[in-house]
């Protein structure tokens, strides 16, 4: 396991009510359902759906999600700006 910063931005650091946090992953895609879990928010959930992910300061894609943590791995969740679109979804 590896511990996974995820930060938050506008829309999304409003549903997740804090700035960044930290857990302990083997993924990206685990940490992001850890953290989902622990809410149990379904506002929350519908947010980070909608918002496109940078792993590392890339942005993800699907594949990046499951793959293997060797790290500390940082995840900025951005949602939608107006006129964006997303290209990740969380599943």
């Amino acid at each position: 396991m590896q511990p996974v910063t995820i930060h938050y931005w506008a829309g999304a650091k409003a549903a997740a009510r804090v700035a960044a946090e930290t857990v302990e992953a083997d993924t990206v895609q685990a940490a992001l359902e850890a953290v989902s879990r622990r809410r149990g928010d379904p506002h929350y959930d519908r947010v980070v759906r909608a918002s496109a992910l940078l792993v590392d300061g890339v942005t993800a894609h699907p594949d990046d999600l499951v793959r293997t943590l060797e790290g500390p791995t940082e995840v900025e969740v951005l949602p939608p700006f107006a006129g964006g679109s997303t290209h990740v979804h969380v599943r």
